[in-house]
């Protein structure tokens, strides 16, 4: 329960960033596909999934080059990634900056993936 009233609380007080991102995710306007933002899986809080296509996006700030913030990466992204999700990472500039291959990432990520029972 704390952790879902703490995603709760993270998809009010989203990044710009976030809510760029958002924008083109959101109410299956990507690929028809239903993506979630701030969602619980185990122990830890992704920024966006897609529970269909077992994806998981990750939005990373500058906090991330830290030793310890890299670290903390690492480990939670071989979690997902043994929980079955593929798992993508974009710096925050990259939304920004290079959109476009932001998205076509995005969607080759989305085509290579086949669609998983749900939990």
């Amino acid at each position: 329960p704390k952790k879902i009233q703490f995603a709760r609380a993270l998809r009010k007080h989203q990044t710009d960033t976030e809510a760029k991102l958002w924008h083109y995710l959101r109410k299956r306007s990507f690929g028809g596909l239903k993506f979630r933002r701030q969602y619980v899986v185990g122990p830890y809080i992704t920024d966006f999934c897609c529970v269909e296509k077992r994806l998981i996006i990750e939005l990373d700030g500058g906090q991330h080059t830290e030793p310890r913030h890299e670290k903390y990466d690492a480990q939670r992204t071989e979690y997902l990634r043994k929980e079955g999700y593929k798992v993508l990472r974009f710096w925050d500039h990259d939304v920004w900056q290079e959109t476009e291959a932001v998205w076509e990432a995005i969607d080759a990520a989305v085509k290579t993936l086949t669609p998983s029972p749900l939990p």
